[in-house]
């Protein structure tokens, strides 16, 4: 979840005229991003060597 003010800083960034599918996909961007930023301040995250190891399985 995203506070209004957050999201009214990252709008202040958008140029002045955008496409609604350009406006859907930077929001969905905005909401992968701040989902990875609080999983990373929560330590939900997995080392790069367990990251390895489980795409390998991906791929047998």
């Amino acid at each position: 979840m995203i506070t209004k003010a957050k999201l009214q800083g990252y709008i202040q960034d958008f140029p002045d005229e955008i496409s609604i599918d350009e406006l859907i996909d930077r929001l969905v961007f905005i909401d992968k991003l701040e989902n990875r930023i609080r999983e990373s301040n929560s330590n939900e995250t997995i080392e790069e060597i367990e990251l390895k190891t489980e795409m390998e399985k991906w791929f047998e």
